[in-house]
C-alpha cells in the first residue's frame, strides 16, 4: 500500500469517525432497550423507556416496570459493564504485547476464576461465596504469573504469555480434578465457565462497577503510551515511554477488570479477542478510539448475545458468543492470510 493510500484511508476514517461514534451509541441504547424489553413478557420500547425514567426518578414502580427495573435492567447493565470491561481489556493486551492473539485471559485470570468457583460450588458454600473465591483465585492466579515471569525488573512478554499457559493449565487440571470428584455438581460448574449474566441483580452491579471504571479508566489513560509503544520498544524507550512501568500497570489494571467481570458472570469467551479487531477495521488501530469505541461495541454485542440466548435453546451467552466468535476469528485469519 502506497503512503498516499494509506493517507487517504486514514483522513476518510477521520472524517467518519463522529459518525461511526453515533453510530456504536445508537447500538448500544437499542440493546439496553430491547434487552430490558424482549422476554417471556414483551414489553413496547416506550414502556422501557417510561420504566426507565420512573426508575431514575424515584417514582413509584408497578406492573412492568418492576420487570424492567428490578429483573432485566440489572441483567443488561452487567452485560455492558463485563462486555466493556473485557473488550478494553482485549484491546489493551493486543497493544502492550502487540500480539493480535491476545485476550483478557491470557494470564491466567479465567482459570483461577474458574478454579475459585469451582471450589465453592463443589464444597457446597452459599452462593454469595462463590464470586468472592473466583475472584480472589482470579487475581491469585495473575499473581502468580507475574512472579514466574519476572526478570529482574522486568517482565518480557514471551515470559508473561508462557507463564500465563503454564498457570492456566496447571489451574484447568486443578478444576477437571474437583469436578470428578463432585460428579452431582457438575452441570452448576460447566454453566459457570460458559458465562450467565441471568442471576445479576444490583448488588452485583455496583461490585463489579468498581473494578470495570478503575481498571478501564487507567487502560484508557495509557492509550498515547501504548500508541508509541507499537513503533517498537526502543523507540518507545528513545520517546520517554518506561515501557517495563507501561506493561506491568497494563497487566494489573486489565487482570483487575477482567477478574471482577469473569467472578459474578462466569467465562464469557471471544468478546476480548473480537471486537478489539472489529473496532480496527471500522475506525484505525489507534488506541485513544480503539479502547473507548471497544467498550461501547462490546457493551452491546454482550446484551444482545445475552438476549440471544435467553430467548432461544442456547441458554448460556457464553454459546452464542463462541458460536459468532468462532467464524468471525476464522474470517479474520482468511481475510490476514490474503492481506
Amino acid at each position: 500500500m502506497s503512503v498516499v493510500t494509506h493517507e487517504r484511508r486514514s483522513a476518510a476514517r477521520t472524517a467518519l469517525l463522529p459518525l461511526k461514534t453515533a453510530g456504536l451509541l445508537v447500538l448500544l441504547l437499542s440493546a439496553v432497550v430491547l434487552g430490558t424489553g424482549l422476554g417471556s413478557v414483551n414489553v413496547p420500547p416506550g414502556e422501557v423507556l417510561g420504566a426507565l425514567w420512573r426508575g431514575l426518578t424515584g417514582q413509584t414502580l408497578a406492573g412492568n416496570d418492576v420487570i424492567v427495573w428490578q429483573i432485566r435492567l440489572p441483567r443488561v447493565v452487567m452485560g455492558v459493564l463485563v462486555g466493556a470491561s473485557l473488550s478494553v481489556c482485549g484491546g489493551a493486551f493486543q497493544g502492550v504485547f502487540r500480539n493480535p492473539l491476545a485476550d483478557p485471559y491470557l494470564l491466567g485470570v479465567a482459570s483461577g476464576s474458574a478454579l475459585g468457583a469451582t471450589i465453592a460450588i463443589v464444597a457446597g458454600w452459599p452462593r454469595a461465596l462463590i464470586p468472592v473465591t473466583a475472584l480472589l483465585l482470579a487475581l491469585g492466579a495473575v499473581t502468580c504469573t507475574l512472579l514466574l515471569a519476572r526478570e529482574g525488573r522486568r517482565f518480557p512478554p514471551n515470559r508473561l504469555i508462557l507463564a500465563g499457559v503454564v498457570v492456566g493449565s496447571v489451574l484447568s487440571a486443578a478444576t477437571t480434578a474437583l469436578i470428578l470428584r463432585g460428579e452431582d455438581r457438575a452441570r452448576q460448574v460447566l454453566a459457570y465457565t460458559l458465562g450467565d449474566l441471568g442471576f445479576s441483580g444490583w448488588p452485583d452491579v455496583l461490585t463489579v462497577l468498581p473494578y470495570a471504571a478503575l481498571g478501564g479508566g487507567a487502560l484508557l489513560l495509557l492509550a498515547r503510551a501504548l500508541d508509541t509503544l507499537q513503533l517498537g520498544e526502543l523507540t518507545a524507550r528513545s520517546l520517554g515511554v518506561p515501557v517495563e512501568r507501561l506493561r506491568l500497570i497494563t497487566v494489573v489494571a486489565a487482570s483487575v477488570a477482567t477478574a471482577g467481570a469473569v467472578a459474578y458472570v462466569g467465562v464469557i469467551g471471544f468478546v476480548g479477542l473480537i471486537v478489539p479487531h472489529v473496532v480496527r477495521l471500522l475506525f484505525g488501530p489507534g488506541h485513544r478510539t480503539l479502547l473507548p469505541l471497544s467498550a461501547l461495541l462490546g457493551g452491546a454485542l454482550l446484551v444482545y448475545a445475552d438476549l440471544l440466548a435467553r430467548t432461544t435453546p442456547l441458554s448460556q451467552v457464553g454459546i452464542v458468543t463462541t458460536l459468532l466468535g468462532g467464524p468471525f476469528f476464522l474470517w479474520l485469519l482468511r481475510r490476514e492470510s490474503h492481506g
